[in-house]
């Protein structure tokens, strides 16, 4: 069985700056977001292993930092964002139903995060991601 290997070359954000000197550190969030999908998802840890874990992390980064940039001042399009990470995904044979749970994950998780307007944006935004996905990889 190959094993998936953990992440190399640029690291992921580590902290968002919501306004200028108020910073959040991106780390718990995503280690919240791994948590919620292997919760759901418990057999991808047998399958990919502590890199799956690490990937998940990684990824959890950058979905929040997409919508929270795209929150506060629309420079990234986190929906096109979230789009290119599925076509990555599905050509590494990612399920994108799990890929559609996790964005979903993310934008809930965004809601409870209580930091104004960015935050509630950057929600908004994320679950127009799983929506643009799920219709997109409709069978």
């Amino acid at each position: 069985m190959n094993r998936t290997e953990p992440p190399s070359g640029d690291p992921p954000p580590q902290t968002f700056e919501l306004t200028a000197g108020t910073k959040i550190d991106l780390g718990p969030l995503a280690r919240q977001l791994s948590a919620r999908y292997y919760e759901t998802y418990p057999d991808d840890l047998e399958r990919y292993g502590d890199a799956g874990r690490a990937w998940c992390e990684h990824d959890s980064r950058y979905l929040l930092a997409w919508a929270l940039e795209d929150g506060r001042s629309g420079a990234v399009d986190c929906v096109a964002q979230v789009a290119w990470l599925g076509r990555v995904l599905t050509a590494r044979a990612f399920p994108i139903d799990r890929l559609v749970h996790h964005v979903e994950l993310t934008a809930t998780l965004l809601r409870t995060v209580a930091l104004g307007h960015t935050t509630d944006r950057a929600a908004e935004r994320m679950a127009d991601a799983a929506s643009q996905l799920r219709l997109q990889y409709a069978a």
